[in-house]
């Protein structure tokens, strides 16, 4: 590697030359990266609602309803009104409501009231439309400016369009409130002005690149182009700062700068790599994920850290040799106060601290794993944002309702009749538009005109249109999925297709419930692995992973005890994200206490390790604590939301183990690492 770091600081303009093209390439590839808010999508092809969506959308115009729209105070001339403008918006691809099912010439009091009270409850008409999927934002804003902010709006369209709208902004927010929180941290913790600066172009070129090149997945999901920017400036700005004070201290052997540079880089790069290798490990870990958001953030992510480990051993120090007379100039007192106190009280506590440790290792494991959850969209934004609003007041009207599209074989009506007739038994069902429920099996097809007979039958297939009394999602919810399930099964044998909002959380459910498991336990694996080759110790490894997983759990576990429902991808992405993000603080807390275990004992060498750490420690803890916690209140996106608390309150956890009981796991465990002919004394 030093050839190779000669190299490179003997070419420096050549080198910054190169970071700026590939900077100027990025910034412009990176408003061409698109990005998908919905999480249906990111379901295994194979599963069975994206099977029955793919094949529906070859086999039908319209797809399955995926908006409720309410307009409040209206007559039935102006509900059917309504539903003319909305079926004319481009991008609404079908509107159904009470005509479709019933003539509306006859008296409201003659029909089932079951049927009339699903579309118009007290002169308040309920529309369900179909919106296609790539013209969900200008569709959405356009039935708002039809029914005026007064009526109400909910359904996964509704979502996605918010969300691609209210995201963009609120990380806009988030980035720059961080960006100043990541400078005043560097001013306070660095000893020159100019430092941050450095450190900043570094992490800037680094960003822009790992983003612009997000262009090559063509797309990328909401949680990646919300959290990667600000997690990779998060967990990778403690490389920079690192090689900068190795610079300092290489500089006092050798006037030359160069040559300092060299020396620098020789010796910091086996800690900047195991700490960047578990990172980019720990994020890697997510695309053995089914649900595709686990691939899509975690290679984004680990592309991410790895392009901050290039410019780190690349840019890094040309532009550091570029500058550093300014760093030199600029110099100024340290404003931090040394940590060599903090060191003494943790030496008084730190064994109370690991016995409670120990003892909440078995409850937080426990717990972390009977949280409760949602796996669906159907929850992502709050009664206090006008989606949750709309949503509320449509629930309280109309009530919980969804609408499942069920295909089947468009020739054996008899058997169609009968499946409807079954389905009809099932107590949440409370609708069903088809054939041979809104026609009639004994009207042949040539009696129905064109746009009718298209809207229920293809060449193939026929589909019947249940709307259900039923939340997307829920143990009920659930339980109904099942039992349409059985019942298309018991008449069209392996001939049917079953999609809808419900069915795709279903799917969801049971797609990233089974993805837990391998994923923590491969990223655990691993890290364990990366840390055995650098650490060289068997006792080591375990305890590391051993604290920051208990970390997690003890984040993870807070929900539990709180009573508080939560999203399970957050849950299920920030076990890998946690472990691979803050890893790193017990990795340089461990390192640096055996170097300091040749001069001195156990007790000062654990003193002096606080000491010298703690600043650096707490310089990146800060950031991703802030960072976590900035995305948890800025976004309206429940999940975003989420996991940005889970990012913050995890990293105070995993700043708490790591400071206060891995030291007395060092010290307790110190012989089974510590070989006695290596110290000067020993206790």
């Amino acid at each position: 590697m030093k050839k190779f770091y000669t190299w490179v600081v003997n070419h420096t303009k050549l080198v910054i030359a190169l970071f700026t093209a590939a900077f100027i390439v990025c910034v412009v590839c990176w408003q061409f990266v698109a990005v998908d808010y919905d999480m249906n999508d990111y379901l295994p092809e194979d599963s069975a609602s994206t099977v029955a969506l793919d094949l529906m959308d070859e086999e039908f115009d319209g797809g399955v309803p995926n908006a409720r729209v309410m307009v409040k105070n209206v007559t039935i001339p102006e509900a059917l009104e309504y539903k003319e403008r909305i079926a004319a918006v481009d991008g609404v691809t079908d509107v159904t409501w009470l005509d479709d099912v019933q003539s509306v010439d006859i008296p409201l009091e003659t029909m089932d009231s079951d049927t009339v009270e699903t579309y118009y409850v007290d002169n308040n008409a309920l529309f369900s439309v179909t919106i296609e999927e790539e013209k969900t934002t200008e569709a959405v804003s356009a039935i708002r400016d039809i029914i005026g902010e007064d009526n109400a709006m909910t359904g996964s369209a509704v979502s996605t369009a918010v969300a691609t709208e209210s995201t963009v902004s609120e990380i806009s927010h988030i980035s720059v409130i961080a960006v100043i929180f990541v400078i005043l941290v560097l001013i306070l913790t660095t000893d020159s002005w100019f430092e941050p600066v450095v450190v900043m172009i570094g992490l800037g070129v680094a960003i822009v690149i790992n983003a612009g090149s997000n262009l090559i997945f063509g797309e990328i999901s909401f949680v990646t182009n919300a959290a990667g920017t600000i997690l990779q400036l998060a967990v990778s700005m403690d490389y920079s700062v690192f090689l900068i004070h190795r610079f300092t201290e290489c500089r006092r052997e050798t006037d030359n700068p160069k040559e300092a540079m060299v020396n620098a880089l020789t010796m910091s790069t086996s800690s900047i790599l195991s700490s960047g290798l578990t990172t980019v490990i720990g994020f890697l870990a997510l695309c053995l994920m089914q649900f595709q958001i686990g691939p899509d953030l975690g290679r984004a992510l680990a592309k991410g850290i790895a392009i901050s480990l290039i410019t780190v051993f690349t840019f890094m120090p040309c532009l550091i040799l570029s500058t550093y007379r300014w760093l030199d100039k600029l110099q100024h007192r340290p404003f931090v106060p040394s940590f060599g106190g903090f060191g003494k009280v943790v030496l008084r506590v730190m064994i109370p601290v690991m016995v409670i440790f120990a003892i909440s290792i078995v409850p937080s494991y426990l717990a972390s794993n009977s949280n409760s959850f949602y796996y669906g969209a159907s929850k992502i934004f709050n009664e206090k944002t006008k989606t949750g609003a709309d949503t509320a007041e449509i629930e309280d009207i109309f009530g919980k309702s969804d609408t499942y599209v069920l295909m089947v074989p468009k020739e054996d009506k008899p058997t169609q009749k009968e499946l409807s007739d079954a389905l009809h038994d099932i107590p949440e069902v409370k609708s069903i538009i088809s054939y041979v429920d809104t026609v009639g099996m004994e009207i042949p097809e040539s009696y129905l005109d064109e746009e009718t007979y298209l809207k229920l039958c293809s060449d193939t297939y026929t589909r019947m249109v249940i709307t259900v009394d039923s939340e997307f999602e829920g143990d009920e919810t659930f339980a109904l999925v099942e039992n349409i399930r059985d019942t298309a099964q018991e008449y069209f044998p392996d001939e049917w297709y079953l999609a809808g909002q419900g069915i795709s959380t279903y799917d969801l459910m049971d797609t990233v419930t089974k993805d837990m498991v391998k994923v923590n336990l491969v990223a655990i694996a691993a890290v364990f692995i990366v840390l055995l080759f650098t650490l060289k110790s068997i006792t080591l490894p375990v305890l590391l992973v051993l604290a920051i997983e208990t970390a997690i759990w003890i984040n993870l576990s807070i929900p539990y005890f709180a009573d508080q429902r939560i999203f399970y991808i957050a849950y299920l992405i920030i076990s890998s994200i946690q472990l691979g993000a803050t890893v790193d603080y017990a990795i340089l807390m461990t390192e640096r206490y055996k170097e300091l275990r040749q001069q001195y004992n156990k007790k000062d060498a654990i003193v002096n390790t606080l000491s010298a750490v703690t600043v650096s420690i707490l310089t990146s803890g800060s950031v991703l604590t802030v960072v976590g916690f900035l995305l948890g209140a800025f976004s309206t996106h429940g999940l975003l939301s989420q996991l940005g608390y889970f990012l913050g309150k995890g990293t105070l956890c995993s700043l708490f183990i790591v400071l206060f009981a891995l030291p007395g796991m060092l010290y307790t465990f110190d012989r089974t690492f510590i070989k006695k002919g290596k110290v000067k004394k020993y206790e």
